[in-house]
């Protein structure tokens, strides 16, 4: 009887083992075909992009496209307005010149066929600022019709109902979106990577990644594939990737540009604030932008933006500025190439008549970690998780991933452990551990509001117009940025304190800066400082640019500061060349 219940309990066993396996080959081979779908809907409007490209060009064979590509912003919005350019020739040489970047960087998540139509109805939107211009935008902002993937699998087969506030407005502006742009897995990354359509890489070296979140749009703009894209950022995500591929980026202050309609896998945060905002090849372009969006029909349709149009005269004016400066946050060492960046802007500043005075970011170890790392995952990560459940986990984000998994007392352990050898990374190692509950995540939200309460009080004392600071560069290699979340403390800080950011290309690395490297030890000394070294290496020639910060709802002045910081670095350059 025992023989016969052993073999009962061993086939039984066996049964329950092959069941749980072909189970889990069974959801492989789903999430297999679901990742297939979404690639292969990508490689149609691809190729129904090329044959309308084609067709255009058969029947305007007199009509030159590839000039049309060359042409800055404001130009090129002149020629279709005094009508030297048709709205069809400049989106088509748009979407020409954006596959044929995309066949390079793989920077497209969709093309929006729509657009070809929307040119039908163009004429209706004569006197919108951006009337005809074709716009890129990030894969989270909801356009009628196609996903908002995230680069998560479970967003995938659900098109958005309706267009976001945003699209609406641009529309209603003549722009005509015309791509959809490449994210990172979860958005929560500064590598542009994901299981469903793979890496997309720098234009200015394709060893390098484009930076996250909004690394797509970064690409495909520097590429030439766009001359007006919108992203989101919560950490740095548009101001990274603007940085990395060297362009021209702005985090507005929160809900300046409605946030209705884009998508995200962690909403619900209060602590570090997300905004929309515009990315361009210069400082003049995002104005414009700003101005074409801060209208009545944004107002309108999101009656919680505040209704404050853009105010040019702040944009416009020529009066020399206080302007705070800081070349090392305490928290963060920059690289070499920052630092120079940052050290000759304020040169430039200071010769052309502007006062330059140190400012330092106010406990800066303490707000990383207690209100920017723990802000960001408060539930401790459960609720990114949620959309890695089923599904592969990109390469790039396995470290993040695992950091969260890990069990909360495990980490609490491993901080304590650390404590005493590298204290950085045992506080962030504990900031990821999330808040203990409700009471908890209240007093972090009055440690917010008091903490910016003091940094404007600062700003105050020393009369400040705007603070001039380091941007993260050049460049990294692959596969590190889940290994250096330290390296957000310029960018994040401005996400919690919700004063408006924008960054400016102003030069590129040098041999010199390489060969310093070799000397760079960080703030601290520990992992994450030589970790960042191995993560830059090998940069020379890629661009690096410089961060400008405002006081909230003041991204007039903020843009202000990034003209000037564009036109003294282009006077510099031209004086360069010419001697």
């Amino acid at each position: 009887m025992d023989a016969e219940r052993k073999r009962v309990a061993v086939a039984l066993f066996c049964a329950a083992g092959v069941s749980v396996f072909l189970l889990k080959w069974r959801e492989h081979q789903k999430v297999k075909r679901k990742l297939q779908r979404a690639r292969d809907k990508r490689e149609k409007e691809l190729g129904q992009a090329e044959k309308a490209v084609s067709c255009f060009k058969t029947q305007n064979a007199g009509v030159d496209l590839s000039s049309i590509v060359t042409l800055p912003l404001a130009e090129l919005s002149q020629k279709i307005r005094d009508g030297s350019l048709q709205p069809d020739a400049v989106l088509h040489a748009y979407v020409e010149k954006a596959l044929e970047v995309n066949r390079k960087l793989n920077c497209s998540t969709a093309v929006l066929t729509e657009s070809l139509e929307q040119l039908e109805d163009i004429e209706s939107h004569k006197d919108g600022l951006l009337y005809g211009i074709p716009i890129s935008i990030k894969d989270n902002l909801d356009y009628k019709g196609y996903d908002s993937t995230c680069g998560v699998l479970t967003k995938l087969d659900d098109p958005a109902v309706k267009d976001s506030v945003l699209v609406s407005v641009l529309k209603k502006q003549g722009a005509i979106p015309f791509m959809k742009t490449n994210i990172p897995q979860g958005l929560l990354n500064f590598e542009c990577s994901n299981p469903i359509y793979g890496r997309t890489v720098n234009p200015c070296n394709v060893e390098k990644t484009c930076g996250g979140s909004s690394g797509g749009e970064g690409a495909l703009i520097a590429g030439g594939g766009s001359i007006l894209g919108l992203g989101s950022d919560i950490g740095g995500s548009i101001r990274i990737p603007a940085a990395f591929c060297g362009i021209c980026g702005l985090k507005p202050t929160n809900n300046r540009i409605s946030l209705n309609g884009l998508s995200s896998c962690v909403k619900g945060g209060k602590t570090a604030l997300s905004a929309a905002g515009p990315m361009a090849r210069d400082v003049e372009s995002l104005a414009l932008c700003m101005r074409a969006l801060l209208c009545p029909d944004m107002f309108t349709l999101d009656p919680t933006v505040p209704p404050i149009p853009f105010n040019q005269q702040v944009y416009e004016s020529s009066d020399p500025l206080r302007i705070g400066y800081y070349e090392n946050d305490g928290y963060f060492q920059p690289s070499p190439s920052m630092s120079r960046a940052l050290l000759e802007t304020k040169e430039l500043l200071e010769k052309a008549g502007h006062t330059m005075i140190p400012f330092n970011p106010l406990r800066i170890f303490t707000a990383f970690h207690e209100l920017v790392l723990r802000g960001n995952v408060a539930d401790a990560g459960a609720t990114l998780l949620q959309h890695f459940k089923k599904g592969p986990v990109d390469p790039s984000l396995k470290y993040q991933v695992l950091y969260c998994a890990f069990p909360l007392f495990g980490k609490r352990l491993v901080s304590l452990l650390l404590r005493p050898i590298y204290p950085r990374i045992a506080a962030g190692i504990h900031a990821i551990c999330g808040v203990g509950g409700v009471e908890e995540l209240w007093k972090q939200h009055k440690e917010v509001q008091e903490y910016i309460q003091e940094t404007i009080a600062e700003w105050r004392k020393l009369e400040l117009d705007a603070v001039l600071c380091p941007m993260l560069g050049p460049a990294y290699n692959f596969n590190y940025t889940g290994k250096q979340s330290s390296a957000l403390s310029y960018t994040a800080l401005y996400n919690v304190l919700n004063f408006p950011a924008g960054v400016v290309p102003v030069t590129e690395v040098t041999a010199e800066d390489e060969d310093q490297l070799k000397h760079y030890r960080g703030n601290f000394g520990d992992i994450w400082d030589k970790t960042f070294v191995e993560a830059v290496r090998g940069g020379v020639g890629l661009p690096i640019a410089v961060q400008c910060v405002a006081l909230p709802w003041q991204e007039e002045m903020c843009l202000r500061l990034m003209r000037e910081v564009e036109k003294l670095w282009a006077e510099k350059k031209s004086s360069n060349t010419h001697h």
